[in-house]
C-alpha cells in the first residue's frame, strides 16, 4: 500500500496529477464538438498557432496566459471567420492561419533566442513542472468551458448537426461558432503546459471518439468523453511515475488503448466514424424542437 500512496508525497506530482485530471475532462468536453463538427485537425492546428503566443509572450515579456491566449482567441476567431466564406473549407483556414502564427514564433525564436530552453517544454508539455497557478488556470478554464456547454446546450447542439436549419430557426450560428471558437482557444491554452502542442490534439480527440463509439445520445456522449478524458489524464500521469516516461506521452496512450478496448467492444458496425447519421439517431439525439429566436 504504501508503494500505491509513494507519490502522492510529493507536492509536484499532486500538482500534476489534480491538473491533468482536470485538463483531461476539459479536453473531453470541449473535443465532443471538435469531433461531431467533423474538425479534429482544429485542434492539432490551433495548438501551433498559439506556439507561435506562447512566443511572442516570451519575447515581450508578456504573462503566457494572457498573451498567448489573446493570440489564441485571435486566431480561433480568424478560423471561423474564413471558414464561414462557403468558397474555403474549415481544414484550409486552419491551415493557412495556424501555419502563419507557427511561423511567426519560429520566426522569433531565430530572431530573439533564449526561447530554445522552453521549446521542448512548449512541445511536449511539462505536467511535473506545474504550478499551483496552473492548477487553477486549467480549473478556470474547465468551469468556463462547463457553464458555456450548460447554459447554450440546445443552441450549440443544434449548430452542430443542423447549422443551415439552425439559422434559418433564428439561432445565431455565426455567434456560436465564435463562442465554441473562443472556448476551444481556451482550453488549449490552459493545457498546453501541461500537455505540449503536440499532445494536446490527441487528448481533444481521443476521448470523443472513444465514447462516440459507446452511444448514440449525444449528452451520454458528453458525460463519457469527460469521464474518459478525467480517466486518461489521472491514470495516465499515475502510471508514468512507474513506467518512468513522459507524463503526456502517458496520458494519451492510456486514451489510445481505451479507445482499442471500445472499439473491440463496440463491434465493426456499432456506429459511423462521425456525426449522428443512422436512422435510430433520430429518437437517440436531443435534438432542440424550438431553438430561441431571441438568441
Amino acid at each position: 500500500m504504501d508503494t500505491l500512496v509513494e507519490p502522492f508525497q510529493y507536492g509536484f506530482f499532486r500538482h500534476a496529477i489534480e491538473v491533468a485530471t482536470v485538463a483531461g475532462a476539459l479536453c473531453g468536453l470541449v473535443g465532443v464538438y471538435v469531433v461531431l463538427r467533423g474538425m479534429s485537425y482544429i485542434g492539432h492546428g490551433l495548438s501551433h498557432a498559439i506556439f507561435g503566443g506562447a512566443v511572442a509572450s516570451y519575447v515581450t515579456k508578456i504573462n503566457f496566459y494572457v498573451g498567448a491566449g489573446l493570440w489564441g482567441i485571435v486566431s480561433a476567431l480568424l478560423i471561423n471567420k474564413v471558414a464561414r466564406r462557403r468558397t474555403i473549407g474549415a481544414d484550409a483556414a486552419i491551415g493557412v492561419v495556424t501555419t502563419a502564427s507557427f511561423a511567426v514564433g519560429l520566426a522569433l525564436i531565430s530572431r530573439f533566442g533564449g526561447f530554445t530552453r522552453n521549446f521542448e517544454a512548449a512541445l511536449f508539455g511539462n505536467v511535473l513542472g506545474v504550478t499551483a497557478t496552473d492548477v487553477w488556470v486549467v480549473v478556470g478554464v474547465a468551469l468556463f468551458a462547463a457553464a458555456v456547454v450548460f447554459f447554450c446546450y440546445r443552441e450549440l447542439l443544434f449548430t452542430t448537426f443542423d447549422p443551415e436549419v439552425a439559422e434559418i430557426s433564428g439561432v445565431k450560428t455565426g455567434r456560436f461558432d465564435a463562442l465554441l471558437a473562443v472556448t476551444l482557444a481556451a482550453t488549449i491554452t490552459a493545457t498546453m503546459n501541461v500537455l505540449g502542442v503536440t499532445l494536446i490534439a490527441a487528448t481533444l480527440v481521443i476521448p470523443a471518439v472513444t465514447a462516440r463509439l459507446l452511444t448514440n445520445r449525444f449528452a451520454l456522449m458528453l458525460g463519457l468523453s469527460v469521464g474518459l478524458g478525467a480517466v486518461c489524464g489521472f491514470v495516465g500521469v499515475y502510471g508514468s511515475y512507474y513506467l518512468n516516461i513522459s507524463s503526456g506521452a502517458s496520458v494519451v496512450l492510456t486514451g489510445v488503448l481505451l479507445f482499442a478496448i471500445a472499439f473491440v467492444a463496440s463491434g465493426p458496425t456499432r456506429v459511423l466514424p462521425s456525426g449522428l447519421r443512422s436512422e435510430s439517431d433520430v429518437d437517440s439525439v436531443p435534438l432542440p424542437r424550438e431553438p430561441s429566436r431571441s438568441v
